[in-house]
């Protein structure tokens, strides 16, 4: 049986969670943003909408983030299930209101062999699938730094 847990953490949901709280706390000390965790608006097609929670974010500011803290896998791959989690992250973008500023926040995750991060790679790849308003900030939790791969066009 194969275990996906991360190492060093005590579960997966756990190490999300503290990713956001570092998110936040970024958001707060270099923005002087202040957002709330679990931030939910309706999002929807035409006019059927339906309350999405998003990991950070303020109607006053009209902001809304969502926090990613993949890594590539131990063997080198890229971790196709989280990526697929990225792109429904894009989704539920698209459907948000046009006014709000679209932020996804990701782990700095480094290859192993390649010159690459997981974030770099993922636009690379997907962006195709990213709406033209969406921000990718990528973020060194060690360092404390933050740097914009992408910003909304």
């Amino acid at each position: 049986m194969n275990n996906y847990q991360r190492v060093g953490a005590v579960s997966n949901a756990h190490a999300g969670r503290e990713f956001e709280k570092l998110a936040q706390d970024y958001f707060t000390k270099e923005e002087g943003l202040e957002l709330e965790r679990n931030f939910s608006i309706p999002i929807g097609i035409g006019g059927l909408k339906k309350n999405h929670s998003f990991d950070l974010g303020c109607q006053d500011l009209g902001v809304i983030v969502e926090c990613k803290s993949h890594n590539w896998t131990v063997t080198g791959n890229m971790p196709s299930a989280k990526v697929t989690v990225w792109n429904e992250a894009m989704y539920f973008f698209h459907l948000a209101p046009s006014h709000f500023r679209k932020v996804l926040f990701v782990l700095r995750s480094s290859h192993m062999t390649k010159n690459e991060t997981l974030a770099e790679y993922y636009l690379r790849r997907y962006s195709h699938l990213i709406p033209s308003d969406v921000e990718v900030i990528e973020y060194e939790p060690f360092k404390n730094r933050a740097s914009q791969l992408r910003s909304a066009a």
